[in-house]
């Protein structure tokens, strides 16, 4: 099978940018995560979020764990623990996307149809050189189909996520 000249010429590219990608990912340490944004975004019940996660450094085999805790300024909340893939893009650029279940606690928000409910997301972030990001993520919720209704939601967040050894200056 031939390729396009074209297309040959993004997979050149692509492979160039992951090249020190392998080093930069060698040495990405665990992180604690700070996001603040949007929830339901363009939806008649858009509400602010935040966020706190905790993202491991260990790897099983591409995926890493991670896990946190997620509330709304109408009473909403939800604790999930899940995986994440980091791929990076030269030295500076990541992306990262995630999956992870957890528990969804409505408040006085919107309803998605279960307790369980399921998040996924895509961030795209900078790394400084001291490893801390700072990153922009879409993301959405959802039960699967396994309540009477799923409505489901969007949410448009900014992260910071600085590296757990700064925390205690190591």
């Amino acid at each position: 099978m031939k390729l396009h000249p074209l297309r040959q010429m993004v997979w050149a590219c692509a492979l160039f940018l992951a090249l020190p990608a392998a080093s930069a990912w060698a040495d990405d340490p665990d992180f604690i995560a700070f996001s603040a944004g949007a929830f339901d975004i363009g939806k008649d019940q858009t509400t602010a979020e935040g966020r706190l996660e905790y993202r491991s450094d260990i790897r099983l085999w591409i995926f890493k764990p991670f896990a946190g805790v997620m509330g709304t300024s109408d009473g909403g909340a939800y604790g999930y623990a899940g995986v994440l893939v980091d791929v990076f893009f030269g030295n500076r650029i990541v992306s990262t996307i995630s999956f992870a279940p957890g528990a969804y606690a409505r408040g006085d928000g919107k309803d998605l149809g279960h307790d369980l409910e399921f998040r996924s997301q895509l961030e795209v972030a900078y790394r400084f050189d001291d490893r801390a990001r700072l990153g922009l993520s879409i993301s959405h919720m959802s039960n699967a189909s396994i309540g009477d209704k799923n409505p489901g939601a969007e949410s448009l967040m900014l992260t910071y996520a600085l590296p757990v050894g700064n925390l205690f200056g190591d």
